[in-house]
């Protein structure tokens, strides 16, 4: 079958392709081949700086067009070259040679890949398509996520609920104050993933600059190195390497997004919780259906969607951070398939974002369940009360509000009231404790 988004293997290229096809300008094959003409001709204009050779501006902005202006075509060249070198990077370095020869460059074409080996192509590529890919889809995409969930918390601010803890009814709280507990955690998160380099490996076969010393002794080439990393890649350049990078700071992203996705997996379960207890209401589209077999349905579909995205996601960047940074020796073959699957764990992962925030539009806020909720739970004052109770110095306040409550279900105002009542305590501590309700006893309000 030809490949299509009904015949392909992976979700994130059949059924999600639609909102995920952008990804494909990092992540796909075309995508790895553009990143490394990138790095070649970045390398070549870079070597010319240093005075082995000189290039013109129009030469230099003809050589940069080459991966500028890069289509699949020119993408299918290379994989055609490649079906006889069996080498990709090799492929890469002998179209470049070719396009030289189209620039009238044909004697600058051993500079081309000069003294490098394929890691410092793909170590240079791979961590500059992830860089890319953190900042023009996934800080976007997250970074709006937790801002909506802000505006919620926002919206919600002064709407008291019943909280739960265990499970259980505990004291009231706010329902914009439960979704700011999620913000803020995205936020914290997401600073101490900006703080993470961006690393790569640019040294020669075995990391020493061998090559380039034996041929050019007098050169600096750690300084040449450095400079050309971040200042035409914008990459650290790692200073001690085997043939291949380290990835400990590629892991630190997995672990980190991990982490987000793992926030994010609570607020999928909470959301699906309070539409369970029919905090919330969803929006009905027209024409479609929540279940084959039963008409009244309308289902969690979305923050479903999310989770089992995330989870999934999770479960391949776990994966990568435990595999790349662990290589036999010099350099084992390992990391080359591995690092291929980049892709899979971010497009679910951005797929999770779009799943989120689609069920967020269909929330519907249902005070009345709410109100009812805390109404049927007056018990949640005891601890309000024995705590004004200490306050007041009365005997044993906590034992007497658990003899009242603790396994009592049905515990009312009216209960409430008669106990406060009964209590030995002067008149204006009583009409404070009966001032007190579900609906009102949710301390402070903090500003977002």
């Amino acid at each position: 079958m030809d490949l299509s988004a009904l015949t392909a293997i992976s979700p994130a290229d059949g059924r999600y392709r639609n909102q995920l096809q952008q990804l494909a300008e990092y992540f796909s094959e075309f995508a790895l081949i553009r990143y490394r003409v990138r790095i070649e001709i970045e390398y070549f204009i870079a070597l010319s700086s240093k005075k082995f050779f000189s290039l013109k501006p129009a030469q230099v902005k003809s050589l940069r067009d080459l991966y500028l202006s890069f289509t699949p075509e020119r993408a299918q060249e290379i994989k055609n070259v490649e079906r006889i070198t069996n080498h990709d990077v090799k492929a890469v370095e002998y179209f470049i040679k070719k396009e030289l020869d189209a620039l009238k460059l044909s004697a600058l074409k051993e500079w081309v890949h000069f003294g490098l080996t394929s890691q410092d192509i793909n170590n240079t590529a791979i961590p500059l398509l992830w860089k890319e890919s953190l900042e023009n889809e996934y800080f976007p995409g997250i970074s709006n996520l937790a801002m909506e969930i802000r505006k919620l918390a926002t919206q919600w601010l002064n709407i008291p609920m019943l909280a739960r803890t265990h499970g259980q009814p505990a004291s009231p709280t706010r329902l914009g104050k439960e979704m700011m507990v999620f913000a803020e955690r995205l936020d914290q998160q997401l600073r101490l993933m900006h703080e993470i380099p961006y690393s790569c490996k640019f040294g020669g076969a075995t990391g020493n600059f061998n090559a380039h010393v034996v041929a050019f002794p007098n050169i600096n080439w750690i300084n040449f190195a450095n400079t050309f990393c971040e200042d035409s890649l914008g990459l650290q350049r790692q200073q001690f390497t085997t043939q291949i990078e380290h990835y400990d700071y590629l892991a630190a992203h997995f672990d980190a997004m991990k982490r987000i996705n793992t926030i994010l997996i609570d607020y999928c379960r909470d959301i699906w919780t309070y539409i369970s207890m029919d905090y919330f209401k969803q929006k009905i589209k027209k024409g479609e259906v929540g279940s084959s077999a039963m008409p009244h349905k309308v289902n969690p579909i979305d923050f479903e969607n999310a989770e089992g995205n995330l989870g999934f996601a999770n479960a391949i960047f776990s994966h990568l951070s435990e595999k790349l940074p662990v290589s036999r020796l010099q350099r084992d073959l390992t990391d080359s398939t591995v690092l291929r699957n980049l892709g899979v764990p971010f497009a679910h992962t951005i797929l999770s974002f779009k799943s989120i925030e689609k069920g967020q539009t269909k929330l519907v806020l249902n005070e009345s369940a709410i109100h009812e909720d805390l109404d049927n739970n007056w018990a949640v004052v005891a601890e309000a009360i024995q705590t004004i109770l200490r306050r007041e110095n009365y005997p044993q306040p906590y034992e007497a509000l658990k003899d009242l409550t603790r396994g009592n279900a049905q515990i009312t105002k009216e209960n409430i009231h008669e106990f406060i009542g009964s209590l030995k305590i002067s008149s204006k501590v009583k009409k404070e404790l009966k001032a007190i309700t579900p609906f009102n006893y949710t301390g402070v309000v903090q500003k977002f």
